[in-house]
């Protein structure tokens, strides 16, 4: 894409963070959103941020991407309010934390039900349209936790964002040849709401977190994404550190794990 102005948007959990950041920034480009989250409460206020700002229109819509008819709903809205659809980005996420024996497996059913299950009901809605029509940009929202090994404090989610990148890349094979252009959005070190979404098991583990040396907003997490969107990159990272460790692990995992070993003690006192 050269130019958002006039585009459409679909965002799912985009009533905060890093959703409500990207669609901010869409719209300041001249995109109109369809703004959806859980909170339908917080995808309204999104919308109306938009729709007051004066250069996009937008619609908020509640959506709980666990159930599949909710998502059809928003693309049928979609459709009958705007008469289009240009841009789709997936960006639930939940999270339990605790050690890896603690998480029980009802956590691990509902966060790959919502992480996982999610984002493939929002592609199974979207994505026909998006091919029928030869056009347009498809976002899903992964993690570094997908990319590398960073912590063991939180496997569950770990398991959902790297199955997330690995379709995503397999779909850029099948959809870029068909003019639909594809990115997997993979932060690291933004601050976001996502602490509202985590479950705790187990006695308290220290926080691990991406080893990346600089903390972003969402507001610039989300310029990114637009950029990337811009710039057809599939594989949006927040920071170029990030990109020196994708390349380390992928180079030599067991260095690369080696190297995680000897430094997490100091790290984490």
């Amino acid at each position: 894409m050269k130019s958002l102005a006039g585009t459409v948007a679909v965002i799912t959990g985009a009533g905060s963070g890093i959703g409500r950041a990207t669609a901010l920034s869409l719209a300041r480009r001249g995109g109109h959103v369809v703004v959806t989250d859980i909170d339908e409460t917080r995808a309204a206020a999104v919308a109306g941020e938009i729709t007051a700002a004066g250069s996009a229109r937008a619609l908020g819509l509640g959506c709980d991407v666990s159930h599949l008819a909710a998502i059809e709903a928003v693309r049928d809205a979609t459709l009958t309010t705007f008469g289009r659809l240009d841009i789709v980005m997936s960006n639930v996420g939940i999270l339990a934390k605790g050690l890896p024996l603690e998480i029980p497996l009802a956590a691990w059913e509902t966060i790959i039900d919502v992480n996982l299950m999610g984002t493939v009901r929002v592609l199974n809605t979207f994505l026909p349209v998006l091919v029928e029509q030869g056009s347009g940009h498809l976002v899903t929202t992964g993690s570094v936790a997908g990319l590398f090994p960073y912590a063991y404090d939180r496997l569950p989610y770990a398991a959902t964002k790297g199955a997330v990148v690995t379709p995503t890349e397999a779909l850029a094979l099948y959809l870029e040849p068909l003019g639909v252009g594809v990115s997997c959005f993979c932060p690291a070190g933004v601050i976001t709401n996502i602490s509202e979404q985590v479950r705790e098991y187990g006695p308290p583990v220290p926080l691990q977190v991406p080893p990346v040396p600089v903390v972003i907003t969402a507001e610039q997490a989300g310029d990114l994404v637009v950029e990337g969107i811009l710039d057809g990159q599939l594989l949006i990272l927040t920071h170029p550190v990030a990109q020196d460790l994708v390349t380390a692990h992928g180079t030599d995992r067991q260095a690369f794990l080696r190297a995680r070993l000897a430094t997490a003690p100091a790290e984490e006192g």
